[in-house]
């Protein structure tokens, strides 16, 4: 018996996906997957933030894609999907990271307050808070060379040299045209490199 194993276009797919089908629009994200973890990962600087934000962008392209007009700009519109649902996570990390600094802060001077702690005690309320976003602070280095971009200097970062994308393709998501792009491309990289020369001799 003779079996035919159709494989489809990605234009194809795209057209499926358009129309409802669920099954053609897992095999376009199968094909970005590791790419778009990869841009979340190294913009947010978590595992489980990434996968959320990975998450976030699949449920919304579903949602929209619809409203897609060229087959072919299916991974450039993702992306851009995609790095929205990160800028909303980032803001989201901020206000948290707030929050329990301000409470770490308010436990550790109503400890001062207390009478000293001897050896051998156990340690103040608050005292194990401030470790945990100690740690948290020393996670961040890493990636402070990122931080002191701008948004769209990340961006153009990220999705060249993590997205892979060509200069023309960034310049779509981003505004900007080609030249621009490896222009703003080269600056940032050169800040990247003096931030993390600054850091190694600190």
């Amino acid at each position: 018996m003779i079996m035919f194993i159709f494989v489809f276009t990605d234009n194809q797919l795209i057209d499926m996906a358009r129309e409802g089908d669920p099954k053609a629009f897992c095999d376009l994200y199968d094909q970005s997957r590791e790419s778009m973890y990869r841009y979340a990962f190294y913009k947010l600087g978590s595992r489980e933030d990434a996968e959320d934000a990975v998450q976030d962008c699949v449920l919304d392209a579903w949602r929209q894609i619809r409203n897609l007009r060229s087959s072919e700009a299916f991974k450039t519109w993702i992306f851009r999907i995609l790095s929205g649902c990160c800028n909303r996570k980032i803001k989201s990390l901020i206000r948290e990271r707030e929050k329990i600094e301000a409470a770490a802060q308010t436990q550790m001077t109503e400890s001062a307050n207390d009478t000293p702690v001897k050896p051998g005690t156990k340690r103040p309320d608050g005292a194990e808070e401030h470790d945990q976003i100690s740690t948290l602070t020393e996670s961040l280095d890493l990636s402070k060379a990122l931080q002191t971009l701008s948004d769209q200097e990340r961006d153009v970062v990220l999705l060249s040299v993590v997205g892979g994308f060509t200069s023309a393709e960034v310049g779509h998501m981003t505004g900007l045209t080609a030249g621009g792009v490896r222009s703003k491309l080269s600056r940032s990289l050169k800040k990247m490199r003096g931030c993390l020369e600054e850091r190694s001799v600190q």
